[in-house]
């Protein structure tokens, strides 16, 4: 089986505005490494615009939230709108957003099929920040949240993980699942950082695993932290899926944060998530392209990630 990789060109469309770090140019980053001859191999698909995607929205989002957004979405050639500081909405974002929720949706039909061995979603905007009923951070949908919901509902999975190396907090996956128990949530992020959430103390109904770090954490403290706390709660929860937020702004060029990791740590980490997943979920494992400002580094950082699960999948 083939890794799967999933993205479409209307996430170019989805227009923040100048001096956004959150930008276009982070998908041509992307798409120019990802056309090396080195991924020749991958299984390439557009993004769908699925006629079930509100429905697979409003198992993490109500319905007012999605009526919300949708009725914010400027018309073509307005101008954007701004749900918060950071988090825009302009006339592209609506079909970027539902297509990334998308995204996620087909790469868990794939894998729970076993039609694909693993996948990555090359989308934003990014989801891990988005609330039940809030967006925020970037994010409008938290489409790995939903994907974990979807994969529960549509192919039976009954316990699904989440493990998120973005710098920043996954608030928003950890919100959906806090009262959860068959749904895992696991974390390193800098601390003190954006959005303030992440401690120790914070673990639901025992299902939510935070392992913060500190601003200047290189990849010892990282790899210690997934060592000591994130893999063996993995391991004990023992998922049927494997879901990854695949944030690449803990690298030492991120722009946006204080942690100094490198290619090799993402590498590392991302084959210890791809030996969870076959030790308890068959393989099965989907990543979601989360944070990653420097585009060198996010390109670079992208491509030990995929070339990882190619191995991994294959």
């Amino acid at each position: 089986m083939t890794t799967l990789l999933i993205t479409h060109p209307c996430f170019l469309e989805h227009d923040t505005g100048p001096g956004h770090p959150e930008r276009a140019d982070r998908m041509r980053a992307v798409d120019k490494v990802m056309g090396h001859e080195m991924f020749a191999a991958l299984d390439r698909r557009e993004a769908p615009l699925r006629a079930d995607v509100e429905q697979a929205i409003a198992l993490a989002h109500p319905q007012a939230y999605i009526d919300m957004l949708k009725e914010a979405r400027p018309a073509q050639g307005a101008m954007a709108v701004r749900i918060d500081p950071d988090t825009v909405l302009s006339p592209g974002s609506w079909e970027a957003a539902t297509r990334a929720v998308g995204a996620g949706l087909l790469a868990v039909d794939e894998v729970m099929s076993k039609r694909a061995g693993n996948a990555f979603c090359q989308v934003r905007p990014p989801g891990h920040h988005a609330e039940a009923d809030r967006a925020m951070g970037f994010c409008l949908f938290n489409s790995v949240a939903i994907a974990a919901k979807y994969a529960r509902a549509k192919h039976g999975a009954e316990r699904v993980a989440v493990v998120d190396f973005d710098v920043h907090h996954g608030n928003g996956t950890q919100d959906i699942f806090w009262s959860d128990k068959d749904l895992f949530f696991g974390s390193t992020h800098q601390m003190p950082l954006y959005p303030g959430t992440g401690a120790l103390s914070e673990t639901g109904v025992g299902n939510i695993c935070n392992a913060p770090l500190r601003p200047g954490d290189d990849g010892e403290p990282f790899r210690e932290a997934f060592e000591s706390r994130i893999l063996p709660a993995l391991r004990n929860f023992a998922p049927d899926l494997v879901l990854v937020s695949a944030g690449f702004d803990a690298h030492r060029d991120d722009p946006l944060a204080n942690l100094e990791l490198v290619e090799a740590d993402f590498a590392w980490v991302t084959q210890q998530l791809a030996e969870e997943a076959h030790r308890h979920a068959g393989g099965r494992l989907v990543s979601f392209l989360e944070g990653g400002y420097n585009l060198t580094a996010l390109a670079r950082s992208v491509a030990v990630h995929v070339k990882v699960l190619m191995e991994a999948g294959s």
